[in-house]
């Protein structure tokens, strides 16, 4: 609801504004958080979208929810192993990329290629950051709700008008004419604003979505204290020699006194290997960049930006089952010996070519390893010493499992 009234505040905003030009009429509230004739309240409405998050008749299968991908038990991302979830209108149709959780989002600025940080320092471009999904394409929440809708790899609709139909027709259409008044259905596209409002301000739901619970935010309120396994783990997880972690996931209270969410919002080419579990890569000239397509689609004259993905917060990372956009691996260790492994042993993690060579960054097409980070803990050559030894990945594992929501102490 606040960014509701933050649109409308800025369009009566705009419209005050003195010009020497004729004055212009009030510009309007962008259509997505228009006013509705009946507006409910923020209750109603998190009533409303938690029903609609779980109910499978809003898919096309009528077998597929939102929940189905993302498990509110599981820190809302996928209970199971799959590399990407199934779906479709057949609940068989691969998607191509990971399910990723949906807490801790709440934060998420709207994409912008040239991002400065809230510091009062505006000198300091941090470049693409921001913007929901893995490519940050989706502008807000309200946006990304809409995807899994309409996408034919998820709940399969074919457009609007058949969610909004598959709303009327099924067991929630009570609901939602209790909430939006009794003729909303007489005017589709008010409908559709209003589930996607519905999910939106769901997944803004504290208690659901960022409760702060874990035992690291119980140590940040000097309520716990760490094990000395646990307090290694931070203290290589913030060095910038070691582990490195912290400057793309922020561990520390910011400035404001809000507690880290553990990631910069930034968008990153990691180099991740190609998994050959995908259906989508039988074909060896398929390629998902991420912020340069192929599911976003405005940046993709954009070369340096290709194989960048976003940062994902590390909030409740050991309930994962994959990780990294393409669900290539499936531990919390492998993902660390990946990061220190990557440049000084590429052989445990690349095929080999033809003429024997290790195929580094096989997953994006010649030409783009210019693009790929090299900070600490990558970088090294070949047959060099790690960053972290194998105690030292314990000790950050360890660590990263005090991020895990719902710490009753002890």
């Amino acid at each position: 609801m606040k960014r509701i009234y933050v649109a409308l505040a800025a369009a009566l905003l705009a419209a005050c504004q003195k010009s020497p030009a004729p004055p212009a009429p009030p510009a309007a509230p962008p259509a997505a958080y228009a006013p509705m004739p009946h507006q409910p309240g923020v209750a109603v409405l998190t009533a409303l979208g938690r029903a609609m998050f779980s109910e499978p008749s809003l898919s096309a299968s009528g077998r597929q929810s939102c929940a189905s991908c993302h498990n509110p038990d599981n820190a809302y991302g996928p209970a199971n192993r799959l590399a990407v979830q199934l779906g479709g209108s057949d609940s068989a149709t691969p998607g191509t990329r990971a399910a990723p959780s949906l807490k801790y989002l709440q934060t998420v600025p709207p994409f912008s290629e040239h991002y400065h940080d809230d510091d009062g320092d505006d000198s300091a471009d941090a470049g693409p950051t921001g913007g929901y999904d893995w490519d940050g394409r989706a502008r807000s929440a309200h946006e990304q709700a809409r995807g899994p809708l309409l996408s034919p790899r998820e709940m399969g609709n074919r457009d609007d008008a058949a969610v909004v139909a598959r709303l009327r027709a099924g067991p929630l259409a009570p609901q939602f004419r209790q909430a939006f008044g009794d003729d909303i259905f007489d005017h589709p596209q008010a409908a559709m604003r209003g589930a996607l409002m519905a999910l939106e301000v769901f997944q803004q739901s504290p208690a659901d979505f960022y409760p702060y619970t874990s035992k690291y935010d119980a140590f940040l309120r000097k309520q716990t204290v760490l094990t000395p396994r646990e307090a290694r783990g931070l203290a290589l997880f913030n060095d910038e020699a070691k582990g490195n972690c912290a400057s793309c996931h922020i561990s520390k209270i910011a400035p404001g006194g809000a507690f880290p969410q553990f990631t910069d919002y930034g968008l990153i080419n990691l180099g991740v290997p190609r998994n050959g579990k995908l259906a989508v890569n039988a074909d060896p000239n398929y390629f998902d960049l991420g912020l340069c397509g192929p599911d976003r689609t405005d940046l993709s004259g954009h070369r340096e930006y290709c194989g960048r993905f976003r940062t994902p917060s590390l909030r409740n990372v050991a309930l994962r089952r994959v990780y990294f956009h393409n669900g290539s691996f499936d531990s919390l260790e492998q993902v660390l010996r990946f990061y220190v492994q990557r440049d000084t042993a590429p052989q445990k993690w690349y095929p080999r070519k033809s003429d024997g060579s290790v195929h580094k960054f096989d997953d994006q097409p010649p030409g783009l390893d210019a693009n790929v980070n090299m900070e600490a803990p990558f970088g090294g050559r070949p047959g060099g010493k790690a960053a972290l030894n194998d105690r030292e990945i314990a000790d950050i594992v360890a660590f990263l499992h005090t991020l895990t929501d719902g710490y009753s102490g002890g």
